[in-house]
């Protein structure tokens, strides 16, 4: 059975979009705490010749912004503070009579030493570091829509469309290649078939499915949830089955977790998605359920183990964490000092359990050669949510070759040997809460898709003429630029969960209303005065919002597609 681990790298863009606690800190803590320590695991297994074939998605809007100068500037500025932090706070933790964490004030101010190291000896250059292990075949780098738009619920074609073909073109120009897979934003995915998801508002009408639209842009593969392929339940967006109580993670004994029912179909496959009869269609794989609950949750799983890092304590004004789990009852008043020895030991443990669980998993199911076994996560939630999560990685590849029968391969690798053959519809769906679109969709968004399904018709209607004239083409550019940040869904996983619904809120609005200035000056009945003023506009953002510079090359693809 192949192993094909997935991980997907986004952040919404928040380059100079100010700096905490959601502006550019957000991305330097993702690179300090996740993608650094990820690159500096896949240097170590490469020096001990050890296999660790990644599939590693980096959306298009994560990939600009790591690849900006001024990222580089961010990062050295973050450094610093971690570092002037480590500097001051031994003689705060004394005055408070703490002195029992000094320990840990070395281990940080290490760690940030350590990883500030090779963030120089590679020169800021994190999208130039992966690419380097993929030209060596030590991993595989996939892309995804432009800012991560909720593709089922965008209102036109033609914004699919252009989301899929800038992350295609935008992967071409950072890595220099082709995408072969694209992680569809939330895993969301849409039959054809009628589209009306708010009636009286949405037009209903005849949509095709999401899988003609990955095929057109040219990607081979995508992912889908485990309940789309009816292979299982969902998972929920953080792993968390409905009505289990148990937790899986909490000791080693327990080897997985039973499926309540019989799926209709297998979830260890690669299926086929399309019409093989008119060349369009693609591989989907299926989100392996149990080993994937292993990880995903905080309750269920491992990342919920007392010896781990707690994310939600912070000592302040330092900012530096010093406290373990503990356990899943503890208040955070009564949280223990952290031990990173324990913890990496830990570790070891789960790695060693997860290898077993694989093999168990492929004894179980009687999965031969061509069965796959896709685990897919969140990037950020090795090393930023589950501290010691890269250690996990680390250690699991280097156990999983004394584990028999499981073979750890990249995506592409797996359909190189085994082509998609049984053909399926999967239903709709994503890997949110409840399975469904209810993340994206709810009575607290409506709204915002009541904003931009409206702006999208303005923007489709203008892109052709602005085409053809050389002083509206900025205008243009910059307008597509706002509209895609706008479709982030980022923002509306923000509001629905309530993690700083406020902040989401503005961003989208100020894009949207962006994009709808600019599209002003592009009305037939603009004024010079006002294409003047609106090319103003488009200097301003351009400094703010730069990224996808070709961004008018996919436009002009979308509309002769039309």
């Amino acid at each position: 059975m192949h192993f094909v681990l997935t991980l997907h790298s986004h952040l919404p863009y928040v380059l100079n979009h100010g700096r905490w606690p959601h502006g550019s800190d957000w991305l330097c803590e993702a690179a300090v705490d996740t993608y650094l320590p990820l690159l500096e695991a896949l240097l170590e297994l490469k020096k001990g010749e050890t296999v660790s074939p990644v599939t590693l998605g980096i959306t298009p809007v994560l990939a600009n912004q790591l690849s900006d100068p001024r990222f580089r500037e961010e990062l050295d500025a973050f450094f610093q503070q971690r570092l002037k932090a480590c500097e001051e706070a031994p003689a705060s933790l004394v005055e408070t009579d703490d002195q029992e964490l000094l320990p840990l004030v070395d281990y940080w101010r290490d760690r940030f030493l350590r990883l500030k190291t090779l963030f120089d000896e590679i020169e800021g250059d994190l999208l130039g570091a992966f690419s380097r292990l993929q030209e060596e075949s030590r991993l595989e780098i996939i892309s995804s829509a432009a800012t991560h738009g909720f593709l089922p619920l965008l209102g036109r074609e033609e914004s699919v469309r252009l989301q899929l073909a800038v992350g295609f073109s935008e992967h071409q120009r950072l890595f220099g290649r082709d995408p072969q897979g694209c992680w569809a934003p939330e895993c969301a995915y849409r039959p054809s078939g009628t589209w009306d998801p708010i009636p009286g508002v949405s037009r209903g009408r005849h949509r095709a499915g999401l899988e003609d639209f990955l095929s057109e842009a040219g990607f081979r593969y995508f992912f889908i949830d485990t309940h789309m392929a009816e292979a299982g339940e969902a998972l929920g967006w953080s792993g968390d089955v409905p009505h289990r109580t148990d937790r899986v993670g909490a000791t080693l004994e327990r080897e997985s977790l039973e499926q309540t029912e019989s799926p209709a179909r297998s979830p260890y496959q690669s299926y086929f998605v399309g019409d093989p009869g008119s060349g369009k269609g693609l591989a989907a794989f299926v989100r392996e359920p149990e080993a994937s609950m292993q990880v995903w949750s905080r309750q269920l799983g491992y990342p919920g183990d007392g010896a781990y890092l707690e994310f939600h304590k912070i000592r302040w004004p330092s900012g530096l964490k010093y406290w373990s789990v503990t356990g899943p009852e503890v208040d955070l008043g009564d949280k223990t000092p952290y031990q990173p020895t324990d913890a990496r030991y830990r570790a070891s443990d789960h790695a060693t359990h997860f290898a077993g669980l694989l093999g168990h998993i492929q004894r179980k199911t009687r999965t031969g050669p061509s069965g796959v076994a896709m685990a897919p996560f969140d990037t950020e939630l090795f090393g930023h949510w589950w501290f010691e999560g890269v250690d996990f990685l680390k250690e699991l590849f280097v156990r999983l070759p004394f584990r028999e029968g499981v073979i750890p391969v990249t995506a592409s690798e797996h359909l190189e040997s085994f082509p998609a053959q049984a053909a399926i519809r999967p239903l709709e769906g994503s890997w949110g809460a409840d399975g469904n679109f209810s993340m994206w969709l709810n009575d607290g968004t409506r709204w915002t898709w009541e904003s931009l399904w409206p702006l999208e018709d303005r923007f489709w209607e203008a892109a052709p003429r602005a085409l053809q004239s050389e002083k509206t083409k900025p205008i243009l550019a910059q307008a597509a630029r706002q509209l895609l940040l706008a479709q982030s869904s980022d923002w509306q996983f923000m509001i629905s969960t309530g993690a700083v619904p406020d902040y989401a809120e503005k961003r989208l609005k100020l894009h949207c209303d962006d994009a709808g200035l600019l599209l002003d000056a592009l009305a037939p009945t603009a004024t010079e005065e006002e294409l003047a003023k609106a090319l103003e506009h488009v200097n301003e953002l351009q400094e703010r919002d730069n990224l996808f510079p070709n961004i008018l090359e996919s436009v002009g693809e979308v509309l002769n597609q039309g």
